[in-house]
């Protein structure tokens, strides 16, 4: 049988990671109800509706576990820590029925505690079993990847694009970082729409929205970098060249994908045929135009050239530095 009644755990979890879902089951095998209250203010750097929600969908499955949420205000780090949990106390008294154990794995859970008149039990104090921080994984999520949950993996997704003219080695390239790196990657799926260059705009928009979709879809499944063959910015440049207009929905769908980096390819390799391409003496006419683009909208860009092995390793020390 549990030990306490009713527990308590606080935390931003800001994200929430392996390591506080440990603290949380250990702290729910000591009493009959445990409340995870978790703070927020309007200044974090990760939302509190998502923090929220993904606290929801990973302890669903307890029934005994209260995910609440409460705006903290008051805490004001410049206060000794004896003062700071006084007022964090009284907070909690107001807010919540009485609790009876705290559980954490921090220096506040023994002062915190004694305000409350509750009991305090530790949990990996040393962080020995989950070595790990919010802060670590905000500042370098990819390097700390195995300790944040499926459902946060997302949010902290590198998306990748690799972008340009046509038949300079996109698309195999999006295909091998995404086997270097044990990932996925996505096509351009226009060409599962179109099978010629006479579409019309209700094509364009089509091709546009599964585009986005495809992205979305992936994402959720991406290890770490998810790798992406072309962008709406490529669909509305060859939409203006062939229907000489763009569609407004396609640059409402820009703005649904943000990445976190662009590879943009050089025209010096050999253009190859395949029954779509037709630009083939245009070629550095057009990379001035997906250049352009990028400037315009003052997105950074690496310039990829060179042999098929050079693009490789400029490509995978862009990537490395990520992580």
């Amino acid at each position: 049988m549990p030990s306490f009644h009713r527990g308590l755990v606080i935390g931003k979890f800001m994200p929430v990671h392996q390591g506080h879902l440990a603290l949380i089951q250990f702290a729910a095998s000591h009493c009959e109800q445990l409340i995870v209250s978790m703070s927020y203010t309007d200044e974090d750097p990760v939302p509190q509706s998502i923090r929220f929600n993904w606290l929801k969908e990973l302890l669903k499955s307890y029934p005994a576990i209260s995910v609440e949420i409460s705006l903290d205000d008051f805490d004001n780090a410049s206060l000794p820590l004896e003062q700071r949990t006084k007022i964090w106390a009284t907070f909690i008294q107001k807010r919540f029925p009485p609790i009876d154990v705290v559980i954490s794995s921090e220096d506040y859970g023994a002062p915190f505690s004694h305000q409350l008149g509750a009991a305090n039990i530790l949990f990996d104090p040393s962080r020995s079993k989950f070595p790990i921080s919010a802060t670590q994984i905000r500042d370098r999520p990819l390097l700390h990847w195995k300790y944040i949950p499926e459902i946060v993996r997302p949010y902290f997704l590198k998306k990748v694009c690799f972008y340009g003219p046509e038949s300079t080695g996109k698309s195999s390239m999006a295909k091998r970082m995404a086997e270097i790196y044990h990932s996925e990657f996505v096509p351009e799926v226009a060409r599962e729409i179109v099978d010629s260059n006479d579409f019309t705009l209700d094509d364009i928009i089509r091709i546009g929205k599964a585009q986005t979709d495809r992205v979305i879809e992936k994402s959720q499944i991406a290890n770490r970098f998810l790798f992406c063959d072309t962008d709406l910015i490529t669909t509305q440049i060859y939409c203006r060249h062939y229907l000489k207009e763009v569609p407004s929905i396609l640059y409402e769908l820009e703005k649904q994908i943000q990445y976190d980096a662009y590879f943009l390819f050089e025209v010096d390799v050999p253009w190859v045929a395949d029954g779509l391409r037709d630009l083939g003496d245009r070629r550095k006419e057009m990379f001035e135009v997906f250049k352009s683009e990028l400037d315009q909208r003052q997105i950074k860009y690496h310039i990829v050239s060179g042999t098929w092995s050079e693009r490789e390793a400029f490509i995978r020390e862009k990537l490395d530095d990520l992580i």
